[in-house]
């Protein structure tokens, strides 16, 4: 079975809702989803053994956080070219960081990304949670075409 890494770097709570969201429409879709804090990742073979590795972060100021950022100079380590991926973020007035973090995982690390990052003010809003599940069911979908 394909197996998804959804890591979130959060301070008000709503990214890791988000996370989890995704995760469920992974979940619903049949393939092993595993939710994680982005402090939890200690070293690049945290990122291995998993199929693909979808990475989000809220925006503060016009930059993602900092447990994110370390996350991303982690995983430049990990090999990850051709795997499959997927960026996502919690925002209030601007929402940069979701799409660095694509950019970073598609340009920098070479992996197969998911359409376009996902972003989202607040899960509960406007469709927030079919938004997210949607999201996690594009990236089991893409895993079950390869």
């Amino acid at each position: 079975m394909s197996k998804v890494l959804i890591v979130y770097a959060t301070r008000m709570g709503e990214t890791e809702r988000i996370a989890q969201l995704i995760g469920e429409g992974v979940r619903i879709s049949g393939v092993e989803a595993v939710v994680m804090d982005a402090g939890k990742i200690k070293n690049e073979g945290d990122l291995q053994g998993y199929d693909a590795l979808v990475f989000g972060s809220s925006t503060y100021h016009g930059e993602m956080l900092n447990k994110m950022k370390t996350l991303l100079f982690l995983a430049e380590k990990a090999g990850l070219e051709g795997k499959v991926g997927g960026a996502f973020g919690a925002f209030g007035w601007s929402g940069e960081a979701p799409g660095r973090i694509y950019n970073t995982m598609a340009n920098v690390f070479k992996m197969a990304m998911v359409g376009d990052p996902l972003m989202l003010k607040n899960a509960s809003l406007g469709g927030g949670i079919q938004m997210a599940q949607e999201y996690g069911k594009s990236i089991a979908g893409k895993l079950k075409e390869r």
